[in-house]
């Protein structure tokens, strides 16, 4: 077992001894340890991908393909692992007196002659000595490593390496994290029990599989087992595979690797592969494995361990206990939060050697979760976890051992016993590290739940300084990713999390994807305005998915960056500046920067928070106090904003959703996530990513339109206002630019938003105004003065006058009325000068034709030129000529330009009039435009438009048929024709009119005639003569052959592609219909602002307007301003009104959207289903509480019986003492039977030792500390030497210690011991206990407190007591102001304590003293030597506290420490003995640190220092 990741405890060292490790034999009827560990697999080509190192700005490139990556990794493989990876091979052979099971003669490492290498079996230099395997066995380059497949069993592919027991385990961890492509995992659970098949209840099997499994794919779990298919390993490897088989390919795979001895695997040979196995055959053959086992095919990964022997067991084990530990004490660090990786032991059924396990697992601080039910051992721990210790007796365990193992009891010797009971109750004692569960009882249901939990119960107990125990079990919440057990086990009443506290492992959930973590943590009081900093945004932006399509369009932005100055950094790091960039791309040039980049001269500010930028909730106020020059633009932080856009831009649909819940500009934000996502999608390549972008971006389309009808229901004017407020958090744009450059079709076809434009559209007259009454007023504007057309605004209804007749005609509606007349004249006039006033010289009416046009080309420049929002030239031209219309209408100028330059020049007149006839068509196309505003016109023309795009797919497949027949024919009937013009015509031209019935009259030769045609192709007016016979007349060409062709040509074109387009059609204008209206409804709105901002006047008295607008941007640099009803900028009281009713709406949509989702008939069965499940459990919980308490009141009942029988035994026994009654006749009274029912289940907060349990605990630890020295096992009612124990026999040990001048004599001989006097003064030592006198038995004295298990003096200086020496130094803790801090009314004390080197403990600054010197060596090596003599005054003047034994891990039977401890206190803040302490704290040693701690139960100090400290802190009433 490895060790606790989080152990902060005593320094120790790890050993086993040979009698030691898991059950040992021949065969495997011992235990199976099987080991556990988060994370799931990622393919080779992640791993290569992904797991080099790269600083935390850097963005690396794609990864490679698949086929490519795979074959890398093969050659990479093959290569590293025989350089690194070693075998083990015995070279020399040794005849062994035991014969193989085939009865041949085998070395004495147990392979064959034939098995042996060929130098092996030669004369040796070593020939005659007895073998040695540290002599005899070599290790080789291994020959067996790759991938594996089990022959039979399906295609899966798992790995495999063959490796020496001496392999270190940093090689193992590398070849499984680089190589094999697991991911460092979260967590580490070792499972043991017993290597041999056994009958569990089919229900606690399942539950047991299921929990495994659930917390195995939950964390993110490798599964490390003995990998054998036989017990616990065979369980595991069947949970896997039911969990494979019901669970769909996003789960991922559990990862389970098996560690197993290469020298027991059956059909082992078929897995050696000198150059590696790709894939290597094994074949499971458990009918013919004799003593061997065969691996179990549903592990992933196989270790298999070499030590060059055959058939041994346990080789791998202590291989495996170095790979757990070492994996224990990585770490593994994700979005800035590293954890050391969790151990946690689970126990079923199991052995002696299981219960070794268990205790080296309890002692190094590892929990384990024992499951009751599973048998023996751990049916024997269950029994007896909740008695005290006092009641776990020889006896009692003799007892359970005799109920569980049976037949096998029998062979357990007394001293067996003995140990097992000692065993147990160190395991017991430790009760925060041992859970036992009991399936159905207590709550219980679930082994993932109670794995879970028995982690945090452990990490609960250990000591921290502060919080940091509390922070150490979310980080573990959160790296497993168990929302449900950070909910019931950590945010609980016990303790209160600050918001700050809460800030790094939210920065760990946003980075992982944990949306349920994040929804937590912001119900804990998350404010992500204090959240999100400049440094967090920087930290989420350079940790994106590595499959992020944006953090490729980061990358290139990055390439793009100019040269960067020597010594700087080669690879650019992200900067706020470069997100800004990529998200302008995606939102619109018509969107400001989101993020300032920084000015020239600015010094780099990535790693600390923005200076003068006031973080706000409100999305409003986030702007620099300093006032900007006009040329820069203030910036707006929205904390909200910037984490939404973060989450869309990796189309992390639940993060967003939590997001965008707490954002309060809620429309803004939902249309900008669907720009960004529908932007985003068209760089897509991955088609599944694609479908996922598209419908978050309807999603949140959906969520705007839901919020937006919200509002509109509610006010209609406020609503309207929302669509036109510029949102500075959003680039200074509106929701109404942001919807339809999104192209968010449904929101603009919104009612509300309709109304909204019909109300532009409408200007300042009432939209019930009849279209007729408008009409008419523009012909007899006269009627203005009167009441026949109404106006909104009650000042323009009741006035009459020129207000009227200017806001009349400033309506968008009659401008374009104005300019729809104005442009039908254009075009009458047009004509008619074409058809009929077209002179050589121009005509008056031609002349007005041109100043016509020229008032257009001002109108299309004023249009190009208008730039509200100071885009810049560039810009507005590329937006401009975005627009199909406007092409058109440049298109046809330039055209009309041409064809004036023909028609001026004399000799090119009639060229002249042709372009511009055609130049008039074009003309005509641009009324097309006009009409889209019908609502009944419109809609037709977007499906023409639609339908264009089917014509010229369908004249390309017709342009193939028609030139092909066309081709054909002329080469078959026409021989050598050469005008390129009749060319034309036969092969194009004829066969396009043929579809349409046009037949050629002499393909088939029946109105054949000379008379039609050339025959020499002179004539330009005819076609060149057919083949033909010139005696006969007749033609010559084949008939039959054309006419076939025809027939062809007809089928395909005529019946084929002519259905073809007219289904194409139909099916356009199906799927077009259904949206027209949505369509339409968008394309309106281009319209309504074209003529929104257009000049009154129409063509050419627009010239006027376009004089007045010269004026005022050219001579009176006025700037061009947007009309308010379409963008506006609110004041911030106004705005934030506003926003706050939209947000309280926006919380009314999600109520009902949560009400709609509960009301739809899946939620109700569901609900139903679980309101079910839930009575059932109640059901059955009662039932089991009912069963519970039955056998609570019988297990009572027994006890009182059983008090009742001893009771009548010492009455009887007291009458025949007294002469009463004879032997004759007396009743025999049956023994009392030990309860076998439930014990109570353990509190995770007890105190590690029994009340009652008086004996000293760590002074009987079976493995001595710093040695490989193991004590003999005694249990608790052995320890006072007053009881008899006849077996017991320690082992003598005294350390040989460099000091030898300090320390009494090594040895065990009495002779040099003989000099040494106690229980008085012996010479400079002091051999006097504080505990009175001592016994000194056989020259040697008896540790008063008893036993301990080992004889001599140990690590311990003197034999006798060893005194020390313990000063207590404390002061009161103070807050900044001086004042004493206060906990549960109590004051707040802090200590002095020093932490040793290479320790993870603390310690009071004390210890031994060196022989005349007063104070410790431990406090002289963080004090300065000018100091010592006044520390020795203050130790004179301090309080004695404690005096007496010590109980120590180094203590034995013949030495042990006594110490005294002083405390002193420094009451005062201002006290020159404080102040000139603090000044003299030095430490010598570099590895040793010395600080002022809080005193606290939590403290990490060792368990005897905690005891001092908590009388220190109850001798001045103050906190512990």
């Amino acid at each position: 077992m490895p060790f606790s990741p989080w152990r902060p405890g005593l320094p120790f060292s790890w050993s086993l001894a040979p009698k030691q490790v898991l059950d040992t034999g021949t065969e495997p009827q011992g235990d199976s340890v099987i080991t556990m560990s988060g994370q799931r697999p990622v393919s080779s080509m992640t791993c290569l991908g992904q797991c080099s190192h790269r600083g935390p700005g850097m963005l690396g490139s794609k990864r490679p393909s698949i086929h490519a990556t795979h074959q890398d990794s093969q050659e990479n493989l093959s290569s590293w692992v025989p350089q690194s990876i070693k075998k083990k091979e015995c070279v020399y052979f040794v005849e062994s007196s035991k014969l193989s099971d085939a009865g041949k003669v085998v070395c004495e490492c147990g392979y064959t002659r034939q098995q042996h290498l060929e130098e092996a079996t030669r004369p040796h230099t070593l020939q005659g000595k007895d073998w040695d395997p540290k002599k005899h066995v070599q290790e080789m380059p291994t020959d067996a490593f790759g991938d594996i497949v089990f022959t039979g069993l399906g295609q899966k592919v798992g790995k495999y390496v063959r490796l020496s027991q001496d392999t270190p385990p940093s090689v193992i961890y590398h070849l499984m994290t680089q190589y094999w492509g697991l991911d460092v995992p979260n967590l580490l659970i070792s499972v043991t029990g017993g290597a041999k098949d056994f009958n569990m209840k089919p229900r606690l099997k399942s539950v047991f599989r299921r929990g495994l499994v659930k917390v195995a794919q939950t964390t993110g779990a490798w599964i490390i087992t003995g990998g054998s298919h036989a017990g616990v390993m065979k369980q595991v490897g069947e949970a896997v595979r039911d969990f494979t088989l019901s669970s769909c390919r996003d789960e991922g795979e559990v990862v389970t690797v098996g560690i197993a001895t290469w020298g027991t695997v059956h059909n082992r040979e078929g897995l050696i592969h000198p150059s590696g196995g790709f894939p290597a055959e094994y074949v499971m053959d458990e009918d013919g494995q004799g003593h061997l086992s065969c691996l179990d095919s549903n592990h992933s990964h196989f270790i298999l361990v070499d030590d060059g022997t055959h058939g041994r067991y346990g080789v791998e084990i202590p291989l495996r206990t170095k790979l757990e530990k070492f994996i224990s004490e990585q770490t593994k660090e994700r979005g800035g939060v590293a954890i050391k990786i969790p151990v946690v032991c689970v126990v079923l059924e199991g052995g002696p050697g299981t219960l070794h396990t268990i205790y080296n697992a309890i002692t190094n601080g590892t929990p384990c979760v024992v499951v009751e039910g599973s048998g023996r051992v751990a049916d024997v721990i269950a029994q007896v976890a909740g008695l005290p210790i006092s009641e776990i007796t020889i006896s009692r365990v003799q007892e359970k051992l005799s109920l569980f193992f049976q037949d096998a009891f029998e062979t357990l010797s007394e001293s067996r016993i003995v140990e097992w009971t000692k065993k147990i109750q160190d395991i017991v004692r430790r009760r925060q590290l041992l859970t036992i569960f009991r399936e159905g009882k207590d709550g219980q249901q679930d082994v993932d739940v109670a794995i879970l939990q028995a982690l945090l119960k452990a990490s609960r107990s250990h000591d921290y300084f502060g919080h940091e125990n509390w922070d150490h079990q979310l980080k573990l919440a959160v790296a497993w990713n168990r929302v449900d057990i950070a909910r019931s086990e950590i945010f609980s009443d016990e303790r209160q999390w600050k918001p700050s506290e809460l800030h790094p492992v939210m920065l760990a959930a946003l980075i992982s994807n944990k949306p349920e973590f994040v929804k937590l943590f912001l119900e804990n009081g998350v404010r992500l305005k204090e959240f999100v900093t400049w440094d967090t945004l920087l930290s989420l932006y350079q940790h994106l998915e590595p499959s992020c399509l944006f953090r490729s369009k980061l990358q290139k932005v990055l390439a793009e960056e100019p040269e960067r100055p020597a010594g700087a950094s080669p690879v650019p790091r992200v900067q706020m500046h470069h997100v800004a960039q990529v998200l302008r791309e995606l939102l619109g040039d018509f969107t400001q920067p989101l993020y300032p980049r920084p000015r020239t001269g600015d010094r780099p500010r990535l790693l600390l928070p923005v200076p003068n930028v006031k973080l706000n909730m409100q999305g409003v106020s986030l702007r620099s106090p300093h006032k900007r020059s006009s040329g820069h633009v203030a910036f707006t932080m929205d904390p909200v904003r910037d984490l939404l856009i973060w989450a869309i831009v990796q189309s992390r649909r639940e993060l967003a959703d939590i997001i965008w819940a707490q954002s309060q500009d809620c429309i803004a934000a939902a249309l900008a996530c669907s720009k960004i996502l529908k932007e985003l999608s068209k760089e897509e390549e991955d088609t599944d990513s694609l479908e996922e972008m598209l419908a978050l971006a309807d999603e949140f389309e959906h969520r705007a339109v839901g919020v937006f009808t919200e509002c509109y229901r509610k006010d209609e004017e406020r609503a309207q206002k929302l669509l036109t407020r510029v949102s500075e958090a959003w680039g200074r744009t509106t929701c109404l630019q942001l919807a339809l450059e999104a192209k968010d079709m449904k929101f603009v076809s919104h009612g509300g938003i309709q109304a909204f434009l019909t109300k532009v559209w409408w200007g300042q007259l009432c939209v019930d105004n009849g279209l007729w009454r408008v009409i008419l007023c523009m012909v007899a504007f006269p009627l203005l003065c009167t009441s026949f057309v109404s106006f909104r605004e009650k000042k323009l209804q009741a006035r009459r006058g020129m207000l009227r007749v200017r806001a009349f005609f400033s309506a968008p509606v009659v401008i374009f009325h104005l300019n729809i007349l104005s442009y039908f004249a254009f075009l009458c006039l047009f004509a008619y000068v074409l058809m009929v006033d077209f002179q050589p010289a121009p005509s008056w009416c031609e002349c007005l034709i041109y100043f016509w046009l020229f008032s257009l080309v001002c109108e299309e420049l004023r249009q190009l030129f208008y730039d509200p929002d100071e885009f810049g030239l560039m810009k507005v031209a590329l937006l401009y000529f975005s627009d199909f219309w406007n092409k058109l209408d440049v298109g046809a100028i330039l055209l009309f330009v041409a064809g004036l330059t023909c028609r001026l020049i004399p000799g090119l007149l009639y060229p002249g009039r042709i372009i511009l006839s055609l130049d008039f068509t074009m003309f005509c196309l641009r009324l097309m435009h006009i009409f889209t505003v019908s609502k009944t016109l419109g809609p037709k023309i977007i499906i023409v438009k639609r339908m264009m795009k089917d014509v010229f797919f369908f004249l390309f497949l017709l342009a193939v048929w028609v030139v092909s027949f066309g081709v054909a024919k002329q080469a078959i009937l026409i021989h050598n024709e050469s005008r390129v013009d009749w060319i034309f015509r036969g092969v194009v031209y004829q066969s396009y009119l043929t579809i349409f019935g046009q037949m050629p009259a002499y393909i088939d030769g029946v109105n054949f005639s000379l008379d039609q045609c050339s025959p020499n192709g002179t004539d330009p007016y005819k076609p060149k003569c057919p083949e033909s016979d010139a005696v006969r007349h007749e033609p010559a060409f084949p008939e039959w052959l054309t006419v076939i062709l025809l027939c062809l040509y007809l089928l395909f074109t005529n019946i084929l592609l002519l259905n073809l387009l007219i289904a194409m059609f139909n099916y356009t204008f199906q799927q077009v219909q259904e949206h027209t209206d949505q369509i339409w409804k968008f394309q309106r709105h281009d319209l309504i602002e074209e003529y929104h901002g257009r000049p009154p006047a129409p063509p050419p008295f627009i010239l006027l307007s376009h004089l007045h607008l010269f004026v005022k941007r050219v001579v009176l640099k006025m700037p061009a301003k947007r009309h308010k009803q379409l963008k506006s900028k609110l004041e911030k009281n106004e705005e934030a009104a506003l926003l706050s009713w939209e947000l309280y709406l926006k919380e009314n949509y999600l109520q009902n959207l949560q009400n709609q989702q509960k009301q739809r008939l899946e939620q109700q069965v569901q609900d139903i289903s679980e309101k079910v499940n839930a009575v059932a459990d109640l059901l059955e919980m009662e039932g089991r509480k009912r069963s519970s308490s039955l056998d609570q009141r019988l297990a009572s009942l027994e006890a009182q019986v059983a008090q009742t029988s001893r009771a009548l035994h010492w009455v009887m026994k007291a009458l025949r003492d007294s002469g009463f009654g004879s032997e004759e006749g007396v009743p025999t009274l049956a023994p009392q039977k030990a309860s076998e029912g439930r014990e109570c289940e353990l509190d995770g907060r007890q105190k590690a030792e029994d009340v009652g349990d008086g004996h000293h605990v760590n002074a009987r630890h079976l493995l001595y500390p710093h040695s490989h020295v193991t004590r003999f096992p005694v249990p608790n009612e052995k320890v006072p030497w007053e009881t008899e124990f006849l077996i017991y026999d320690p082992p003598f040990y005294t350390d040989d210690r460099k000091d030898k001048g300090w320390v009494d004599p090594a040895g065990n001989a009495l002779e040099a011991l003989a000099g040494l006097s106690y229980n008085t003064v012996d010479g400079p030592t002091d051999r006097r206990s504080f505990h009175g006198l001592y016994v000194v038995q056989d020259g040697l004295p008896l540790n008063p407190m008893g036993r301990t298990g080992l004889r001599g003096r140990g690590s311990l200086s003197r034999f006798g007591p060893n005194h020390t020496l313990q000063p207590v130094i404390t002061r009161w803790r103070r807050n900044q102001d001086g004042a004493i801090c206060r906990r549960s009314i109590r004051k707040m004390l802090e200590v002095l304590v020093v932490r040793p080197p290479l320790s993870e403990s603390w310690a009071l600054p004390g210890g031994s003293r060196e022989p005349g010197e007063m104070l410790p060596r431990k406090l002289k090596q963080v004090l300065r030597r000018e100091f010592w003599s006044s520390f020795q005054n203050l130790l004179i003047q301090g309080t004695e506290v404690y005096k007496g034994y010590v109980d120590d891990p180094r203590n034995t039977d013949n030495a042990w420490i006594e110490t005294v401890a002083v405390s002193i206190h420094f009451p005062d803040q201002s006290d020159m003995d404080l102040k000139r302490l603090n000044s003299h704290l030095h430490t010598r040693d570099p590895g040793m640190s010395v600080q002022w701690q809080v005193v606290d139960k939590r403290i990490p100090l060792y368990a005897n220092h905690k005891t001092i400290l908590q009388k220190v802190a109850a001798l001045f009433g103050a906190f512990y």
